[in-house]
C-alpha cells in the first residue's frame, strides 16, 4: 500500500466505499481504487459518480444483488455438471433481480443519464426464469416439475401410509409380546419393539436392539415387503429429480454468455452506485478537475470529522502561488487542514465526490506526505531523523506536477539548525515548481514566506480573548506566537514576562537576574509532612493500632480502637453505645488487632453506622449528589 495513502487516510476512504458495495467484484474494485493520471479518465469517473448520485437522489436505492456463487454455478453447468436445486433457485432469483434492476433503470431514463442505459446490457431470460421457477421451489424439485414425478410422489405417499397402517395392525395383534405400545423407526425402517423372549412369535427382520439387549426392534415381514417397494419408488423419484435438474442445468448453460454479461453489468453498476452512496453519505459534490496546477476548496470538510463539529476549510493556491506556509498555535487545526487538502485531492482524482460546497482540484502526478513524528524504536529513528528521512525521500521524487504536504517542518532538533534545514527544503520545493502545503512554528520561515516568490503565509485563527483556536485558515496572514500574550492572560507576573520577552527577542543582550517577587512568595502550595518529634527528639508513634481491643481504666470496660492515639495522646474508642475520645493513659492493651481480625478486614463493619455503610455502597457505584459521609472523630 502507498504510504502516502495511509498517512492521508485514503485507505479508510476505500474501506468506507467498500461497505456500500454488495458484490465481491465491486468490493475488490473499491479496495483497489487509485487516483488516475489521465484527466479524461478522471472526468469520466466523476461523471459516473455524479450520475449514480442523481439516480439515488431521484429514484432511491437500486435493487442490486450479491451474486454470490452465481459465476461458479454457471461454469459448473457449462462443464456438464448437474446443479443442485438450491443452485438452480439462486439462478432464478438472480434473473428476478435482473428484471427488477432493468425496470429500475428504465424508469430513470427521464433523468437523461448515461447510467440508466445500462439496462440495455441486462438480459432477463424470462423463459428460463419461468422454467426454473415452475420446477424448483423452496430449495427442492417441485411436484409439478413433471407428470411422472408427481405420480411417483403420490404413490410414495400411498405406500408410506400403507406401511404405517400395517405396522400399527401388527402391533395391535402382538401387543402382549411387545415391550412398548408404539411403532418406531430404526435405520429408516418401521419397527415394533418386541421383548427378547418373544422373538419367535413375530416373523420379520431384527433391525437393532436396545442397549440392554432385552428389547428387539423387528420390522414385520409384511411391512418389509412394502418398505422394499417404497425404496424402489424413492429411487425412481431421485432419478426423475436428477433428470429435471440436468435439463434445467443444460438450459442455463445454453445462456452462458447472457449470464456472464449480466454478472459483469451488475458488478459494474454495484461499484458505480457504491461511489454514489458514499457521495450521498458525505454530502459530496463533483469537483472540477484541472491541469493548470490550481487548488480551490470552498467550505471543505474532512470526511472523518462530523459535519456539525467541522470548521470548513477555504483554500486557494496555484498559478503564481505555489506554496502555502501555515503557522499558528498547537491544536489550531493546521494538520487537519493540510490533510483535508491532500485527501480531497486523492479522492477527486480517483473519481469520488468530495465533501465541500465547491472544489476545483489539480491533477497531481503524486501526492507526497510527511505527517506524524514517524519515530521507530526498531529502526532507531528519532522524530527529527524520521522527518528528515521522509523529506529527503520526497525531494528525490518531487516534480512540478507533485503535491507535497509536510507537517511541523524542521521540528525535533536544535531550533536554529532545524529552521535552517526547513528553509533549505522549502527553497528546493519552490525551485521544483510543485504545489506544497507546509506547517511550522519557526518565526524566521514567516519572513521567508513573505519574501520568497510564489510562497504565501497563512495561519490558523486564534481568539485572543477566550484563548481558544478557531480552526479557520486565514490566507496571507502569518500566525502569531501568542505565547507571551497567553502567559499574561493566565496570570504570569510582569517581571517574568519582561524577562521572557528579552530572552526571546534580544539575542546577545545580557539578561539581569530575575529577582524574587515578594508578592509571589510561592508558599501557597502543599508541603512535605515530616514526622513530628517528641520532647525526647524521637518521631511520634501511636501506642495502639486500629482494631486493638483495649481495657478502659478504672472502669475495666472493653472497647475497640477506632482511631489510634494522636500526638496529644487522645484515641477514639468504639464502645457498645458509641464512640468516645479517651486519653491513652487510661487504656491498656487487651488483645492485639492481628489476633482478632484478618489482615484485610473491613473495619467499617464495626465502626460505621448502617447509614454510612449504605452511603459508601451507593458512592462506590456512581456519583451521589449531596451525599456525604462524616469523618470519624
Amino acid at each position: 500500500m502507498d504510504r502516502n495513502f495511509e498517512i492521508l487516510e485514503f485507505d479508510k476512504i476505500r474501506k468506507m466505499l467498500q461497505e456500500y458495495a454488495m458484490t465481491d467484484a465491486a468490493k475488490e474494485l473499491c479496495i483497489q481504487l487509485t487516483p488516475s493520471l489521465s484527466q479524461t479518465e478522471v472526468s469520466h469517473r466523476q461523471r459516473e459518480t455524479t450520475e449514480a448520485r442523481i439516480l439515488l437522489d431521484k429514484a432511491g436505492q437500486p435493487p442490486l444483488m450479491s451474486l454470490f456463487g452465481i459465476r461458479e454455478s454457471i461454469r459448473a453447468a457449462v462443464q456438464g455438471q448437474c446443479l443442485s436445486a438450491g443452485e438452480l433457485e439462486q439462478l432464478e432469483q438472480m434473473l428476478a433481480g435482473i428484471w427488477r434492476l432493468k425496470t429500475y433503470l428504465g424508469k430513470t431514463k427521464y433523468l437523461e443519464t448515461g447510467l440508466a442505459y445500462y439496462d440495455e446490457n441486462l438480459e432477463e431470460l424470462p423463459e428460463l426464469r419461468a422454467q426454473i421457477g415452475d420446477a424448483i421451489r423452496n430449495g427442492r424439485v417441485d411436484d409439478k416439475a413433471s407428470r411422472y414425478l408427481e405420480s411417483l410422489r403420490r404413490e410414495i405417499q400411498n405406500v408410506d401410509d400403507q406401511i404405517r397402517k400395517k405396522a400399527e395392525s401388527v402391533l395391535r395383534t402382538h401387543k402382549a409380546w411387545t415391550a412398548e405400545a408404539y411403532v418406531t423407526i430404526k435405520n429408516g425402517r418401521f419397527c415394533i419393539p418386541v421383548k427378547k423372549e418373544h422373538r419367535s412369535r413375530l416373523s420379520g427382520t431384527v433391525v437393532t436392539q436396545s442397549a440392554t439387549g432385552s428389547t428387539l426392534f423387528i420390522e414385520p415381514e409384511a411391512v418389509g415387503e412394502l418398505t422394499e417397494k417404497l425404496a424402489s419408488l424413492q429411487f425412481e423419484e431421485e432419478n426423475e429429480e436428477r433428470r429435471v435438474r440436468y435439463e434445467l442445468s443444460a438450459l442455463a448453460a445454453e445462456h452462458e454468455d447472457a449470464f456472464f454479461k449480466n454478472i459483469a453489468t451488475v458488478e459494474k453498476l454495484d461499484f458505480l452506485f457504491a461511489k454514489g452512496k458514499l457521495s450521498q453519505a458525505m454530502e459530496g459534490v463533483e469537483p472540477d478537475i484541472n491541469t493548470e496546477r490550481r487548488i480551490e476548496i470552498e467550505q471543505g470538510r474532512h470526511p472523518f470529522i462530523k459535519k456539525e463539529e467541522c470548521v470548513p476549510l477555504d483554500l486557494r493556491m496555484g498559478g503564481d502561488l505555489r506554496g502555502v506556509i501555515i503557522t499558528g498555535p498547537n491544536t489550531g487545526g493546521k494538520t487537519v487542514s493540510i490533510k483535508t487538502a491532500g485527501l480531497l485531492s486523492l479522492m477527486a482524482q480517483s473519481g469520488l465526490h468530495v465533501p465541500c460546497k465547491r472544489a476545483n482540484l489539480a491533477m497531481n502526478s503524486q501526492v507526497l506526505c510527511d505527517i506524524g513524528d514517524g519515530q521507530s524504536i526498531l529502526e532507531n529513528l528519532s522524530t527529527f531523523s524520521a522527518h528528515l528521512t521522509n523529506a529527503i525521500e520526497i525531494l528525490k521524487k518531487v516534480n512540478k506536477e507533485s503535491l507535497v504536504i509536510m507537517d511541523e517542518l524542521g521540528s525535533g532538533t536544535d531550533p536554529a539548525e532545524g529552521m535552517g534545514i526547513a528553509m533549505a527544503i522549502l527553497e528546493r520545493l519552490r525551485q521544483r515548481g510543485c504545489l506544497f502545503l507546509v506547517t511550522t512554528h519557526y518565526p524566521e520561515i514567516k519572513t521567508y514566506a513573505k519574501d520568497a516568490e510564489g510562497v504565501i503565509n497563512a495561519c490558523m485563527a486564534f481568539d485572543r480573548e477566550s484563548l481558544k483556536p478557531l480552526y479557520r485558515l486565514e490566507m496571507g496572514v502569518a500566525g502569531e506566537s501568542c505565547a507571551l500574550y497567553i502567559a499574561k492572560k493566565l496570570g504570569m507576573p510582569e517581571d517574568m514576562l519582561d524577562y521572557a520577552e528579552k530572552a526571546a527577542y534580544q539575542s546577545g543582550v545580557p539578561l539581569p537576574p530575575l529577582e524574587l517577587d515578594g508578592k509571589q512568595p510561592g508558599n501557597s502550595g502543599p508541603w512535605i509532612q515530616k514526622p513530628r518529634s517528641t520532647k525526647s527528639g524521637r518521631p511520634f508513634t501511636s501506642k495502639f493500632r486500629r482494631g486493638d481491643s483495649v481495657k478502659i481504666l478504672p472502669e475495666g470496660k472493653i472497647g475497640i480502637i477506632c482511631t489510634p492515639d494522636n500526638e496529644k495522646g487522645i484515641a477514639v474508642v468504639q464502645l457498645p453505645w458509641g464512640k468516645e475520645e479517651i486519653n491513652q493513659k487510661r487504656l491498656r492493651l487487651h488483645v492485639k488487632a492481628e489476633e482478632l481480625y484478618p489482615e484485610d478486614y473491613d473495619f467499617s463493619i464495626i465502626f460505621d453506622t448502617v447509614e454510612n455503610r449504605k452511603a459508601r455502597h451507593k458512592m462506590s457505584k456512581k456519583y451521589q449528589p449531596g451525599l456525604t459521609i462524616p469523618a470519624d472523630k
